[in-house]
């Protein structure tokens, strides 16, 4: 942190590079005047709250919207990491409805508006067990290996990079990087959540992508997020 982050609290690394990138900072703050995922978090609200056709709703399963610092979490009894997308289609599945896809569209706009109600809330991931060290271990080693034509990991950007500068843009640190997620990127044009990123991030490194919601990109954003415990969620916000 220190080679680029002089004069930055922690909770600054929620807003990525934008904490350290002056030019940056300043057009997502012209955007955050009216904040272009404003429509989709209201679509999210009214999914959260319309019932199933059996009569119950999101909040039968979760009793509230504001539940993003439960997720990902290690469910000791399946041996499994479960995310908040995972849980979404679960919730579903479980009164007669049918999964959505995960990347983008009602999915990515349900969990920007749990994200949404759950400002505040700190990244508080747990470890409960040797098996979910296991799952812990298995997402870091996804993380630092090096992998496609590029012969890069997800650590080449993010940590020894970090705060280099890539073009016009300076490199976002693994301390907050999944705390924003659902997030409006400026390249889709709409929301989309952290395995569409994940998984985009590899193709665009020459990387053969890991499939969305897979034991081993549920087990990436598990350790990922863990590397953030104490920061403050703020998500969606506004990326490039």
């Amino acid at each position: 942190e220190e080679k680029f982050a002089k004069g930055l609290k922690k909770q600054d690394f929620v807003h990525g590079n934008y904490a350290y990138h002056k030019p940056s900072k300043e057009q997502k703050e012209d955007l955050d005047e009216f904040p272009p995922y404003e429509f989709e978090v209201d679509a999210g609200e009214e999914l959260f709250n319309t019932p199933f056709a059996n009569g119950k709703s999101y909040k039968s399963c979760f009793g509230s919207a504001k539940i993003k610092n439960q997720y990902p979490k290690y469910d000791t009894k399946r041996n499994e990491v479960v995310t908040i997308e995972q849980a979404i289609n679960e919730c579903r599945t479980a009164n007669g409805e049918k999964p959505l896809k995960w990347n983008k569209g009602p999915m990515a706009q349900i969990s920007a508006y749990i994200s949404v109600q759950s400002r505040g809330q700190k990244v508080d991931v747990k470890i409960p067990s040797k098996k979910a060290a296991q799952a812990y271990e298995r997402g870091k080693e996804i993380y630092y290996s090096k992998r496609g034509y590029l012969n890069n990991s997800c650590a080449t950007c993010h940590v020894q990079g970090a705060g280099q500068r890539v073009r016009t843009e300076q490199l976002s640190p693994l301390l907050g990087a999944t705390t924003n997620y659902p997030t409006y990127r400026i390249k889709w044009q709409g929301i989309g959540t952290l395995h569409r990123r994940l998984t985009g991030c590899y193709r665009d490194q020459g990387m053969k992508p890991l499939k969305s919601q897979s034991a081993e990109l549920k087990e990436l954003e598990y350790f990922m997020t863990y590397m953030s415990n104490g920061l403050e969620y703020f998500g969606p916000d506004t990326r490039k």
